[in-house]
């Protein structure tokens, strides 16, 4: 836990954030901001004047098709649906602040890693280092079979993506700080000897040439990664600076940091990552009237909406099993760790497959901390000490409304507890999450 607590936006480009149903809300304008920038500008602006660290966008590419093996109920509640990609207000977002990070999610299995490095780098250097990669291994089988690959198992996910990221560091660190020479008198802009020349041939992939982006004031983008299991665990503490996960209940997120600081120790790392968790906050002017708001949510989710995110997250087809047989009963080849947090929910792993997709309808999984601003704020303060978590990342329950009302009524009570900064403390996304520097 550092000396102030730190959170993130958590949003998606798709009608949806994490509650199915939301775009349906009239205080929701979701579905219209997939047709223009305003909105995200607006969002943006209104992050910052939060001193959110930044924007964190999940993205579901190829969709959720495991639920009774079909597509149909992805399209027809529009669960993600159509996704579109969430580079495109990367830029937007960025150009409208000065502060602000975005980080946006890509798969090692849906690119090669030059392309990756390509596309994220350009935006790190053009914002002055302000970008991060959350990297997943790429659990959905919809994204495979869209982009006609076969589907590794969990495991050797991860070590695919092991190698994806090798060639990701040659391609960040493969141009010295003095090989760019921009030299007008002799025209020589670059000096190759001072630019790495790639020859890697590794058992999944190949990447023969020299970087294609300029390094950023970062040095390289800030890499979140969200893997749960035991080998994601391990896989993080080779790669992440920032570790996030959705635990559903206060006890799961103090575990949840104590496994994580264990794995490093045993992985030989200096520091553990840092960990944010997700939540999603519903207020009202009265408590009452939060749980009103709650009630509306959950009660608006189909449920083979909510079972259809659920079994493509999971891989695991709920449609085959008792709604009211154990989870934690189940295994999956997917969301390995997603599927162990909803099991426990209830603190006693006894969470049944009905009880795991209320959560998911409404949240994805994530804990609801409902109630006034005041109450918002201090079981958020609660959750930050208790846990020794870095922050939160927070997902909104309308769009943009929700937001704007945590900026203005949660945000200064968190600052008034001095538990939250009033101004940034640096103009790189790794300066204002408290990372360290990347060597040259």
């Amino acid at each position: 836990m550092t000396d102030h607590m730190h959170l993130i936006g958590f949003y998606m480009h798709s009608p949806i954030n994490h509650t199915a149903i939301s775009w349906a809300d009239p205080d929701d304008g979701r579905l219209a901001a997939m047709g223009s920038f305003d909105q995200w500008k607006r969002l943006a602006r209104t992050l910052e004047r939060g001193m959110f660290d930044g924007a964190f966008f999940a993205d579901t590419p190829g969709g959720f098709d495991v639920y009774r093996d079909s597509l149909d109920d992805y399209v027809r509640w529009g669960v993600c649906w159509p996704c579109h990609d969430p580079m495109a207000l990367v830029g937007v977002m960025l150009a409208e602040t000065s502060h602000l990070g975005l980080a946006v999610t890509m798969s090692t299995s849906g690119s090669h890693p030059y392309q990756t490095v390509r596309r994220i780098s350009t935006m790190d250097h053009l914002s002055g280092g302000r970008v991060g990669w959350n990297i997943v291994s790429g659990h959905l089988r919809g994204e495979h079979r869209a982009l006609g690959l076969d589907q590794l198992g969990h495991d050797e996910r991860y070590d695919h993506a092991d190698e994806y990221m090798e060639i990701c560091y040659q391609l960040w660190d493969g141009i010295a700080p003095d090989a760019i020479l921009a030299d007008a008198a002799t025209g020589q802009f670059a000096d190759p000897a001072r630019v790495a020349q790639l020859a890697f041939d590794g058992k999944y992939l190949k990447c023969h040439g020299v970087p294609p982006v300029m390094r950023s004031p970062q040095g390289r983008p800030v890499l979140f990664q969200a893997g749960s299991s035991g080998r994601g665990q391990s896989f993080a503490m080779r790669h992440a600076d920032v570790v996030f996960s959705i635990q559903p209940r206060a006890e799961a997120m103090t575990r949840f940091v104590a496994k994580l600081a264990d794995t490093a120790r045993a992985e030989g790392r200096a520091e553990t990552p840092k960990v944010t968790f997700g939540i999603q906050c519903v207020l009202g002017g009265t408590e009452a009237e939060a749980r009103r708001h709650q009630a509306e949510m959950a009660e608006r989710v189909p449920i083979d909406a909510a079972l259809c995110r659920m079994s493509g997250t999971m891989g695991l087809d709920f449609s085959k099993l008792d709604l009211d047989s154990r989870l934690a009963d189940n295994t999956t080849q997917a969301s390995q760790g997603m599927l162990m947090a909803l099991a426990n929910m209830t603190g006693n792993g006894d969470a049944t497959v009905r009880d795991a997709a209320r959560m998911f309808g409404s949240s994805t999984g994530m804990p609801q901390v409902v109630g006034t601003p005041e109450q918002v704020a201090d079981e958020l303060e609660r959750l930050w000490r208790s846990s020794g978590c870095f922050g939160f990342n927070v997902t909104p329950t309308t769009n943009i409304g929700s937001v704007e009302d945590f900026v203005d009524e949660v945000v200064p009570r968190l600052q008034a507890k001095g538990i939250y900064r009033t101004e940034y403390d640096g103009s790189t996304l790794r300066e204002n999450l408290e990372l360290p520097e990347v060597a040259a």
